[in-house]
């Protein structure tokens, strides 16, 4: 048994330069609602899930972006509806939630 179940990384870069980043499509209220909705649900702290900031992680043209581990799930959002199927399906209940899916294709 591991720590944490599963981790969840939201991309928060900003970068410089005008140059488009998850910071721009509103990551920041992304982590804080899936923060506030694994707290919520009693899924948060050892052997459940880790709700976790991330620098780039180099997927900026599907921003905002997470990612969920270990099953290395790559997910874009664009509400807090979208946070909450995924807390709900993935986090709590270990459904990947496929509309969300970032496309392998889809890079920097």
């Amino acid at each position: 048994m591991t720590y944490f179940k599963r981790h969840i990384f939201f991309c928060l870069n900003q970068r410089d330069k005008g140059e488009d980043s998850c910071a721009n499509h509103h990551a920041q209220a992304g982590f804080e609602r899936c923060k506030s909705r694994t707290k919520a649900e009693k899924l948060a702290g050892p052997g459940g899930v880790r709700v976790n900031k991330a620098g780039c992680l180099d997927r900026c043209a599907g921003g905002p972006v997470a990612v969920v581990y270990p099953e290395a799930v790559w997910y874009t959002y664009v509400d807090d509806a979208d946070i909450d199927e995924i807390v709900e399906s993935h986090l709590k209940n270990g459904v990947v939630v496929e509309r969300l899916l970032l496309p392998d294709s889809v890079g920097r």
